[in-house]
């Protein structure tokens, strides 16, 4: 079975078609538990998220600030497994219709091997991995069985990525170019940085690829004002400290969902 790149691709065009960013939203699978991440994912949706990132927990969240490690560490001692994630993938996937990929840092895939978690992710339905901590010049077996599979293969740039580099990320990827939007860490930012619209007009500049803005955006405002400049908004740490805040689960639901709907109409506004 195929995965899901090629529906990846038509969202990003549907979005660009509509004169808009797309509204990309990040949730761990595990969190709170297997159940509540699925539920979780598939609220996002109906709030009017465009695509989903579920995160794969792991112990060393390098990219991950604090709301995100607190999540993950919840997840991992609730016994999380791949398998709950490829669940998670395939579950939100056939509920929502939306693309789906999964956000992991190496280790977890290297560990679990290439050709089963491609397999296996392509048969839940996924669309794609988001590779932060994968040196592009050591992407290539991955990326023999991604394009096997039908898998996009998305990398980050950063704002200190030289022009010659951005090039060769690009060269690379597929799906869409994750622009982190500046130096550091996930969370929520009172603003999101100039940096960042140079970093997205450098990228640009080497590829044909949707760009889309991740890191600090928590707000309609800020959704916004990415959506002004890049082809897509990502959004994670917001809807995952909107459901640590809850009482309970329902709560939560409704809060990440409501709060999806702001951001949805934050990038319709630009």
């Amino acid at each position: 079975m195929s995965g899901n790149v090629e529906l990846l691709g038509q969202v990003l065009a549907k979005a660009k078609a509509e004169d808009r960013a797309a509204l990309v939203a990040y949730l761990p699978a595990g969190f709170p538990t297997v159940d509540g991440g699925i539920a979780a994912v598939k609220a996002v949706v109906a709030g009017g998220a465009d695509v989903v990132e579920v995160g794969l927990p792991h112990s060393d969240p390098v990219l991950d600030g604090p709301v995100i490690q607190t999540a993950d560490d919840i997840a991992l001692r609730g016994g999380v497994k791949i398998a709950d994630v490829m669940r998670t993938v395939r579950e939100a996937h056939e509920a929502t219709g939306a693309p789906v990929l999964v956000m992991t840092y190496w280790n977890p895939i290297d560990r679990y091997g290439i050709e089963r978690f491609t397999a296996e992710l392509a048969r839940a339905g996924g669309a794609g991995c988001i590779l932060p901590d994968l040196p592009v010049q050591e992407s290539a077996v991955w990326r023999r069985h991604a394009e096997k599979h039908g898998l996009a293969t998305v990398f980050v740039v950063a704002p200190s990525s030289k022009d010659e580099r951005l090039a060769t990320i690009t060269a690379a990827g597929s799906g869409f170019v994750y622009a982190a939007s500046l130096m550091g860490v996930t969370g929520t930012r009172e603003s999101v940085g100039a940096e960042a619209q140079d970093l997205v007009r450098r990228t640009r500049a080497t590829t044909d690829l949707p760009v889309c803005v991740g890191l600090g955006v928590s707000n309609a405002e800020q959704a916004r004002e990415v959506a002004g400049f890049a082809d897509g908004v990502i959004v994670g740490s917001a809807f995952v400290k909107r459901l640590l805040d809850a009482p309970d689960l329902a709560a939560g639901l409704a809060d990440v969902q409501a709060l999806a709907g702001e951001l949805a109409a934050g990038v319709r506004r630009r």
